[in-house]
């Protein structure tokens, strides 16, 4: 098993929250939000951003508007629609009860994992 594609794929599931998340504080240019991710180790490509934006923007969860550049042409800035707050909401909901949920089952007390550990299978008889 591939530890760092196990990660990857966690990464990856959480995404869209997290791309919502930054959206919501602020309209946002795209190179932004790629900044954002890797520095909170979140890392993704424009190749998998886009895409994402442009379901994201399909669903009506996030709306977009143009703006002139210094340096080149005009620039697509990425916001939140009113959907796209209430299904923020609704998803940061979920992911705090996956996160409860998660934690509750894998940091057991270290009493019944030494036990586990340590128990021999019945004999055969």
């Amino acid at each position: 098993m591939d530890i760092e594609n196990a990660k990857a794929q966690m990464r990856k599931g959480v995404l869209e929250l997290c791309i919502l998340a930054i959206i919501e504080e602020d309209e946002v240019y795209p190179s932004d939000i790629i900044s954002r991710l890797k520095s909170n180790d979140l890392i993704v490509v424009e190749g998998t951003l886009y895409p994402l934006l442009t379901r994201l923007k399909n669903d009506g969860l996030l709306d977009y508007t143009w703006r002139e550049s210094n340096s080149g042409p005009p620039r697509k800035y990425f916001k939140i629609t009113e959907l796209g707050r209430q299904f923020l909401e609704a998803l940061s909901d979920s992911w705090q009860q996956l996160v409860h949920s998660v934690g509750q089952t894998i940091n057991k007390p270290q009493a019944s994992r030494k036990t586990r550990k340590t128990e021999q299978p019945p004999a055969a008889e």
